[in-house]
């Protein structure tokens, strides 16, 4: 390894297949000096003796099939060690690499992000009405239990709206594949299929770090390596072309016969060239019977829930959607609707009108499910149309994230004010009427009940598009790119108010854009584009009249000072990894609503006089904000979101004036803050989070040594996150005090210690969600008065943890993820007893123990 470690550019070294031999390595000092990454697998590796001097440069280890017994401790103090990916390891590494990761805290380093094989989140309906699937289920079960001598393929196929991504889904989530398939991975492809995504998505899974400085090559390399030897099943869902699948197939381990691939397409075409062998499996429409079930639990939540007058008629509707499952469901939300125009004959008549307009609708036989979408649209309220059609800015299959999208349509001004509500408040019904009319999917939700993520069907994202280009005459329009033309083209953009790219974003600005009437410019690239420091001023440049700016994926290297001339901004979000300050000239930005930083600054210094920007509702970033307390001005009584706030700044002449803060964030020395009163005058506070960071002291030698006293907190606090604070368990008892407190998230060693008694004072009357992440923690005692309102329990990277102990009989969902084995036998033992007590409906949903 000497002569290899003497390559004076090595930047990349991957040790594979026995490529080196021998138990024992010790490098010699000097040698790998610019070694970035290091990949060893398969190996005779038992000792590694090195530190930091042996790698200096390094910046993610990946560490596959080897005998080594602990990675060398002195690999914490290697600054820009970012990660260590142990994807077949034994359990000593894991505990290795979470007291490396540790130790780097406790030196005034950034935590490392230690990842195993995991289950992705998946990006998908509804989870609590499947109608018709349970024989096509089993159908493609039985496939996946066949026998392979090579990679096998399975293709769905169905026109649009059938319900070929409901039934992957109910695939994906059956108990008898998770539990046959370690690795599983979804991806979503569509017709602007793009080769990077589909590698940077399955990259994602086993890897938690940006690889989109990777180039294909590189990508598909990672791709190949990690799905060649697993045991795997990859969803690959919506395939339009065969070129598309070409190029699919081209980057997957033809030669794994223990992975299964499953496709969606709605074309026979793609399915057949997937796999000669297999005859694809067409889904079918749902009969009559089956149209109807569907039909009453989407209105009703129930069978035999709809009342005797209208059972004849919501069979007849039922029919009328002629099987296809998306069109139901959109009528179902249009029904639901007429509930508020009364009772008996009254709701009848209403639905004598919707079977009517059906009708209407459905004349055109090949656009059955397009002229249901119509439908629904038509039967939306005018205030909600815009925000609806809006969605299609988004690229498709996109995770949309709520609290963005709501102040994207505050600063679009479609939401107008009503009494006694904020216009958040407005905008989150208007989302939540869309969720009602099955026009916008939920994906995620919040600890405490909110809506995190959301998303849109296909067909759904297709209609708005055409809507808002045609009848709502160019209410946005999105810049695609094929064979280097973009369309539109350059020189028309003019005509159009809102424009959505999400690539070739370089190539775009360098061809000059110029759209005056350009009101809103946003860009959701799934991976980071550096933008090049001459092109930095190129789009104030071309959108002098700009309202939006939302450009997150688009990474600049100087604050853009052009910016500062565009009088009219409402919403910007911004990412630059030396971003350092706000400028003062910011000031002049007085519609400003929306500030949103993406910086790896620690600290970010604001020099704009926020006090004199009256419309300012929400700052956003992850830095530390310092202001000047010498920066004058009145009140800012709007200002809603200030995160993350330095604790210097935290004091009781800014919280007066920022009397009606929802969110407050705060990073530093949160010592400060232990005998101040100044929290306590947020009446209005809802959401805190406290990052602990007193850099570059060590955190070990000077952790916090206690919380506010109960009294100091805001009084109305609701959801509390602690980050890195190294607390003992003991001050527990004061958080369990806060009589309001319904969401506690411990992260990052909040609490140490190996011995927690929840119980005595403190007992928490109001907490119904509890997330502890990365702990140390081994015995936990709980009185059985204690968390009686607890209704999720969330344990991540609690290895040590030996038994989660029987909480409350309120405990719905109980959530594990890198426990023990006597934690995971001990929830199960949780599971059990509550189905005994209480029902199915009170059990544990989900267990998953990493390994």
């Amino acid at each position: 390894m000497s002569i290899v470690g003497s390559l004076p550019n090595l930047e990349v070294l991957k040790l594979k297949s026995g490529a080196a031999k021998g138990e024992k390595w010790n490098p010699i000092e000097g040698q790998f000096g610019r070694l970035k990454f290091l990949l060893i697998d398969q190996c005779e590796l038992e000792i590694w003796e090195a530190d930091n001097t042996h790698f200096p440069c390094l910046e993610h280890l990946v560490l596959g099939d080897v005998s080594l017994k602990e990675i060398p401790i002195g690999f914490a103090e290697i600054p820009d060690l970012e990660a260590i990916v142990l994807p077949r390891v034994k359990r000593s590494l894991w505990t290795s690499a979470e007291e490396i990761s540790e130790e780097r805290m406790n030196l005034g380093y950034e935590g490392l992000k230690i990842q195993p094989f995991r289950l992705p989140v998946i990006p998908l309906p509804r989870e609590d009405i499947v109608v018709g699937f349970e024989d096509e289920a089993d159908t493609v079960i039985k496939y996946l239990y066949e026998e392979s001598k090579e990679l096998d393929v399975i293709s769905i196929i169905g026109m649009p709206g059938l319900g070929k991504t409901t039934l992957a889904w109910k695939i994906y989530n059956d108990s008898r594949v998770q539990f046959e398939f370690p690795t599983m991975i979804w991806v979503y492809v569509s017709d602007e299929f793009k080769m990077r995504d589909f590698f940077l998505t399955i990259s994602k899974t086993f890897i938690d770090i940006d690889m989109s400085s990777n180039t294909d090559k590189e990508l598909m390399s990672l791709v190949r390596y990690y799905l060649e030897k697993s045991k795997f099943i990859l969803f690959i869902d919506d395939v339009w072309t065969a070129e598309a699948w070409r190029d699919i197939e081209a980057a997957l381990p033809k030669s794994n016969k223990f992975g299964k691939v499953v496709i969606t397409s709605r074309y026979e075409a793609v399915a057949l060239l997937a796999n000669q062998k297999r005859d694809p499996h067409r889904l079918r429409f749902l009969d009559s019977m089956e149209s109807w079930m569907l039909l009453q639990l989407e209105v009703f939540r129930n069978l035999d829930a709809c009342p005797p007058e209208l059972e004849n008629l919501g069979k007849i509707i039922a029919k009328q959607c002629r099987g296809l499952p998306l069109a139901i469901v959109l009528i179902g939300g249009i029904l639901v609707e007429t509930f508020s125009q009364g009772e008996g004959a009254v709701l009848k008549t209403e639905w004598e009108k919707i079977s009517e307009r059906m009708s209407q609708y459905l004349n055109e036989e090949k656009r059955g499910t397009e002229n249901i979408i119509a439908f629904s649209y038509n039967q939306l309220p005018h205030d909600l149309r815009d925000c609806f059609l809006y969605l299609g800015m988004f690229p498709e299959g996109t995770e949309i994230h709520a609290w963005k999208l709501i102040r994207l349509w505050i600063a679009e001004e479609f939401i107008q004010q009503k009494p006694k509500k904020s216009l958040e408040e407005v905008a989150e019904d208007n989302l939540k009427n869309l969720i009602n009319r099955n026009l916008v999917m939920v994906d995620k939700t919040k600890a405490e009940g909110g809506i995190k993520t959301c998303r849109i069907h296909g067909m759904i994202r297709e209609f708005c598009k055409y809507e808002a280009a045609i009848a709502r005459h160019n209410l946005f329009q999105e810049i695609n790119r094929s064979m280097g033309v973009f369309d539109p083209r350059v020189f028309e953009i003019h005509k159009y108010p809102r424009l959505c790219i999400h690539s070739y974003v370089v190539d775009f600005l360098r061809m000059q854009p110029k759209g005056p009437k350009v009101c809103s410019f946003l860009c959701f690239s799934k991976e980071a584009i550096t933008l090049p420091l001459e092109y930095i001023p190129s789009i104030p440049e071309a959108f002098d009249s700009l309202r939006v700016l939302d450009v997150n994926p688009i990474k600049f290297s100087i604050f853009p000072v052009k910016l500062t001339q565009l009088i009219h901004l409402k919403y910007i979000a911004l990412s630059g990894d030396e971003f350092k300050s706000l400028p003062d000239a910011v000031s002049k930005l007085w519609n400003l609503q929306t500030i949103r930083i993406n910086t790896m600054s620690r600290t970010f210094e604001i020099k704009a006089n926020i006090w004199k920007m009256r419309q300012l509702r929400h700052f956003k970033t992850k830095a530390a904000i310092t202001l000047s307390s010498e920066l004058k001005g009145e009140v800012a009584e709007n200002l809603q979101t200030l995160s993350t706030l330095s604790t210097q700044c935290c004091t009781e002449d800014l919280f007066d004036r920022t009397p009606n803060l929802i969110n407050l964030g705060i990073r530093g020395d949160l010592a400060t803050l232990s005998d101040s009163k100044c929290l306590r005058k947020l009446n209005r506070l809802q959401k805190l989070k406290l990052l602990y960071d007193v850099f570059p002291d060590v955190i070990s030698e000077n952790p916090l040594s206690r919380l506010p006293q109960p009294d100091k907190f805001p009084p109305n606090l609701k959801i509390l996150e602690l980050s890195a604070t190294h607390l003992h368990w003991t001050h527990m008892s004061t958080l369990g005090k806060l009589s309001a407190l319904k969401v506690l998230k411990l992260k990052d060693f909040a609490f140490v210690g190996k011995f927690w008694e929840a119980g005595g004072e403190g007992k928490f009357a109001s907490l119904e969600f509890l997330l502890i992440a990365r702990t140390n923690l081994e015995f936990w005692l709980a009185s059985s008065d204690c968390l009686p309102g607890l209704k999720c329990l969330v344990l991540k990277n609690c290895e040590r943890l030996v038994e989660i102990p029987l909480l409350h009989k309120s405990l719905q969902v109980l959530d594990i993820e890198r426990v023990s084995k006597t934690a995971v036998a001990s929830a199960r033992k949780i599971e059990a007893e509550k189905e005994n007590m209480q029902g199915q409906q009170h059990r544990a949903k989900r267990v998953v123990l990493s390994s």
